[in-house]
């Protein structure tokens, strides 16, 4: 441990103060006061006989140890005018990286996708199929085909060299393949 430059404060100690303890506290102030260091044996000595409530009145102990203790006061946060009177803390958050647009960008383009394709009456079985196969909405029969024969090209243990690592996206583009060729879009 990195000594402090300090000397334990009990009384006739010479030894280097390692370890921080609460020091009296001033009146009316709710925290720990000021700090003292001790050694490791006087820290002991003085963890074992600590007592947080000391010298303060049965009410204060009572208010103290209450479930709702420090929920009496609002906070901004939870004011009804929250974000009104003044910009939250986190508004002017620098993200150099783009990581939180990315993720609200990437959350709208979802929602526009799910909207586009329950206006065109595409289910979620089918958008998903649609996702499998990497197809937009406005393919036809013969995109349908032609992604459905790169794709296995790409994942057939046959065509990529015996790599087995692709098979359960192998059967993901088969199931979605299979569904869509039945769907009304290319039925047409």
């Amino acid at each position: 441990m990195q000594g402090t430059g300090q000397v334990c404060a009990a009384p006739g100690c010479n030894e280097p103060g390692e370890f921080r303890a609460p020091g009296a506290r001033a009146p009316g102030f709710d925290g720990p006061g000021d700090y003292r260091w001790m050694c490791l044996e006087h820290v002991r000595a003085f963890n074992a006989g600590y007592d947080f409530f000391a010298g303060m009145t049965p009410e204060e102990i009572m208010a103290a140890q209450s479930p709702l203790a420090g929920w009496a006061a609002e906070t901004r946060a939870f004011r009804p005018t929250a974000g009104i009177d003044q910009a939250p803390r986190w508004n002017d958050f620098a993200d150099p990286l783009d990581a939180i647009a990315q993720r609200a960008r990437a959350r709208r383009e979802d929602a526009l996708h799910r909207q586009e394709a329950a206006r065109r009456g595409i289910g979620p079985e089918e958008r998903k199929a649609y996702d499998v196969m990497g197809l937009g909405f406005d393919a036809d029969r013969k995109a349908l085909r032609t992604r459905y024969s790169e794709l296995l090209r790409r994942f057939h243990p046959d065509r990529n060299g015996g790599d087995r690592a692709y098979e359960g996206r192998l059967q993901a583009v088969i199931d979605a393949y299979n569904l869509l060729r039945k769907a009304p879009a290319f039925n047409a």
